[in-house]
C-alpha cells in the first residue's frame, strides 16, 4: 500500500500550512503552466488523481466539467475536501493509487498534482489510467523533478566561485527515497526523466508537452527566494493525449 503520510498529525498539520493548501490552487506557482495543458473541460468527465482537499476538483466544475471522481489515501485530505464540496456532482473516493481500478473508457481528463511520485508501482497505475480514458483522452500530471527527488543529502552547497548548488546522488539508481519533509520518513519514488517518458510511449500515449517547470521573472520579482528554483527545476510537467 501506497505510505499514507497525508494521515500522519504532524505532516497534515504542516501540509495545511502550505500556501497551496490555504490559496488552493493559485498558491501553487506552477499551476499557471499546469492549467496551460489542460483541454477544454465543458461536458467532459474528469479524474483527479491523488485529489487532498479537492482544490482542483472544484476548478473543473466551475470550468464545465459534466463529472469529477476525487481520488485520494488520505481520509484527512478527503474528510476536508467533502466539507467543502457542495456539488453532487463531485464524488470524491478513498482509494490506493497503487491497487486502483477504474472502468474502460470511462473519463476525458486524467490530471495529477505531485502525487506520482508517491507510487511505487507507477507502470500499473498509469497503465490503468490509460484503459480508463476515451479514445483522444488526455493525461496532465506534475511530479517532483527527478533532479529534486535525486538527493540523498538535502540542501545547497557552494562551489569553489561561491555559487549555490544542488547535490545530486545516484541519479541513475531509482527506487524510494526517505526524506523529512513536514515529517520524518516521508518515502517518495525516484525515477528518471527518460523512465517516466518512455513509460507513457510504451502504454501508448501521445506526448503533447513536456516542461521542466521553474519559476518565472516576473513569480520571482514578487518572490525574490523563488530564484534558487533557477538552479534546478522542482517541477516536472506532462501532459499526453491517449
Amino acid at each position: 500500500m501506497t505510505q499514507n503520510i497525508y494521515d500522519n498529525e504532524t505532516f497534515f498539520e504542516g501540509y495545511s500550512r502550505l500556501a497551496r493548501s490555504v490559496e488552493g490552487l493559485n498558491g501553487a506557482p506552477e499551476w499557471p503552466a499546469l492549467q496551460a495543458l489542460l483541454p477544454d473541460l465543458r461536458g467532459r468527465s474528469v479524474l483527479d488523481l491523488g485529489c487532498g482537499f479537492g482544490w482542483f476538483c472544484r476548478w473543473a466544475r466551475q470550468r464545465g466539467a459534466a463529472h469529477v471522481l476525487g481520488i485520494d489515501v488520505s481520509e484527512r485530505m478527503l474528510a476536508r475536501a467533502r466539507a467543502t464540496t457542495p456539488d453532487a456532482d463531485i464524488t470524491y473516493d478513498r482509494a490506493d493509487l497503487e491497487h486502483l481500478d477504474l472502468p474502460a473508457g470511462r473519463f476525458d481528463l486524467a490530471y495529477s498534482s505531485l502525487a506520482l511520485h508517491y507510487i511505487a508501482d507507477l507502470h500499473r497505475l498509469i497503465s490503468t489510467v490509460h484503459q480508463a480514458l476515451a479514445a483522444g483522452g488526455s493525461l496532465v500530471f506534475s511530479v517532483e523533478h527527478p533532479m529534486y527527488t535525486a538527493p540523498a543529502r538535502p540542501g545547497w552547497s557552494v562551489d569553489a566561485a561561491g555559487r549555490k548548488t544542488w547535490p545530486i546522488d545516484g541519479y541513475l539508481d531509482e527506487g524510494p527515497r526517505t526524506t523529512d519533509w513536514l515529517a520524518k520518513g516521508v518515502i517518495k519514488q525516484h525515477r528518471t526523466l527518460a523512465t517516466y517518458i518512455n513509460m507513457l510511449l510504451r502504454l501508448g500515449f501521445t506526448l503533447t508537452h513536456v516542461e521542466e517547470w521553474g519559476p518565472t521573472p516576473t513569480q520571482i520579482q514578487s518572490q525574490p527566494t523563488w530564484a534558487d528554483e533557477r538552479q534546478r527545476p522542482p517541477f516536472l510537467l506532462v501532459a499526453a493525449r491517449r
